[in-house]
């Protein structure tokens, strides 16, 4: 369920990532292609961009599909960025908290995007909601599994963990508890991407000349594009991919 992306390159129209390809993420939002779970994404969708000289991103998020909302194509067509998160949602709980439960989530200068779902949410996590600072969970900005997992995440960002190591660690943890779940996330701070490819399908593509674009599924035909293995941390710059592989869960 969902599909995301996340794009470093040159500075160019949102609107030529998010909606201009033939496989675009706004055409996934209906005809996703490799979506194993789920076939539409009309419970939200998001965007969050960064400006030249602001290290903290804007976001636009709505509760309905991408293909209703005339102000978004415009947006996209004349805001340029060169480093952008979107996603589209099948929410794991039809429509649970609008607007508030559409990816990306924000902090200081991250965005962060979860396709997937926890199993059995929110019984299978109890006891790690428990391990988080009531402050933690009193600022959880929707209710829903996502929000949760990026509460995890952010938690370790907080501590000074390096972002790869945030995702990994936290896709360890919430696996454990909930064994079934899938845990593709993303987060990005504007120069570096780092995603998860866990239960579900992520590719990349990268050229020297488009810098890199990490996402639920090719958006178009080009033969550069890498299919990441399940169970694989990602870590990109403009320049730069790498895999390693994560550990699997302790039960």
């Amino acid at each position: 369920m969902c599909r995301h992306l996340a794009y470093l390159g040159p500075r160019t129209p949102i609107g030529e990532v998010v909606m201009a390809p033939e496989h675009s993420l706004f055409r996934q939002s209906w005809a996703p292609r490799r979506q194993a779970h789920g076939t539409v994404n009309a419970d939200g969708f998001g965007v969050g961009w960064y400006a030249s000289g602001d290290p903290v991103p804007a976001r636009y998020r709505r509760a309905g599909p991408i293909w209703g909302d005339l102000s978004f194509a415009d947006l996209a067509r004349v805001v340029r960025t060169g480093a952008l998160m979107a996603a589209v949602r099948d929410a794991t709980e039809a429509s649970a908290d609008g607007e508030a439960g559409a990816s990306p989530f924000a902090a200081g200068t991250w965005l962060f995007s979860h396709n997937g779902a926890i199993r059995d949410w929110p019984h299978a996590v109890a006891d790690l909601a428990a391990s988080l600072p009531p402050a933690d969970l009193l600022g959880l900005e929707a209710r829903c599994d996502s929000a949760f997992v990026w509460a995890l995440v952010l938690r370790r960002l907080r501590l000074g963990h390096e972002p790869p190591e945030a995702l990994a660690e936290a896709v360890e943890q919430l696996a454990g508890a909930s064994p079934d779940s899938r845990l593709n996330l993303l987060l990005m701070d504007g120069e570096t991407i780092a995603a998860t490819a866990w239960g579900d399908t992520l590719w990349y593509l990268a050229e020297p000349d488009r810098g890199v674009v990490v996402a639920s599924e090719p958006y178009d035909q080009d033969p550069g594009w890498t299919e990441v293995p399940d169970r694989t941390l990602l870590t990109a710059t403009r320049t730069d991919v790498l895999l390693t592989a994560l550990k699997e869960a302790s039960r």
